[in-house]
């Protein structure tokens, strides 16, 4: 009970320590009592034909099954940046990592590289790879992902590219692998790719950035939570030595 109760306060500090990192989503841990040991079944015979209504099972204690993701939206933040933006509903933006491995992301805190492509924070390009003409004057993002930019001397933007965002049908089955990144698993599914506010997934919305789900009230709630159970468990082994150390001062 107490390594499971210091598992759930290393949880509960990272999704506080991330409260303010774009696109994060908080992890909760899933819990699943240990074996017990069976002194007698329910429905043993206690007599001729009186089977005991109840069994007498002696639990083992606790055990962390898993962590999961909880993909709920986060609160959107006005940025007014051109390439910031915000998934509105469900989806993911592509990231083609230095490995050519797609990853996906929340954050869609982007920038523009030396060669005008939008990549994320760590120069990862994004999926499809979009370039801005170096004579763009502005860039505008539809609600569907179509990527206009009004050129010097034109009068009317011109399109140049659409953002496609991911969905799966398990997304608490992919893996974390930092930098605000995921990559599949064969618990998440395979990708299901399209555009933007179709087949379910969300709009976007440009100038704003997601913010992380994290309620800090909630996780400071499970932190107090956490520490009255650690306390609760190291009593109830102190009390299980006081009783054992009586039991061996019987025979004095």
């Amino acid at each position: 009970g107490m390594r499971a109760q210091e598992m759930m306060i290393d949880n509960t500090a990272n999704n506080l320590a991330n409260v303010n990192t774009t696109g994060f989503k908080r992890a909760q841990l899933d819990f699943a009592d240990l074996p017990y040991t069976v002194q007698r079944s329910p429905g043993t015979e206690v007599a001729v034909g009186q089977p005991a209504p109840i069994g007498v099972e002696i639990g083992s204690g606790v055990r962390v099954m898993g962590t999961t993701k909880v993909f709920t939206q986060g609160v959107p933040m006005e940025t007014g940046n051109a390439t910031d933006m915000a998934i509105e509903g469900d989806g993911f933006f592509q990231i083609t990592l230095p490995s050519g491995e797609t990853a996906y992301t929340r954050d869609g805190a982007f920038k523009l590289d030396s060669d005008g492509r939008i990549v994320n924070s760590d120069g990862f390009a994004l999926e499809p790879e979009i370039a801005i003409p170096s004579d763009a004057l502005s860039i505008s993002v539809g609600l569907d992902g179509t990527v206009s930019v009004l050129q010097a001397g034109e009068s009317t933007p011109s399109e140049i590219g659409t953002i496609e965002l991911a969905r799966f049908v398990n997304p608490a089955g992919l893996i974390s692998m930092g930098k605000n990144l995921f990559i599949t698993s064969q618990a998440s599914g395979d990708e299901m790719t399209g555009t933007a506010g179709e087949n379910g997934l969300g709009t976007l919305a440009q100038g704003f950035l997601e913010m992380s789900n994290v309620s800090v009230v909630d996780e400071m709630v499970n932190m107090i939570t956490a520490q009255r159970a650690y306390e609760s468990n190291s009593k109830a082994i102190q009390a299980a030595d006081d009783m054992l150390q009586l039991a061996n001062n019987v025979k004095r």
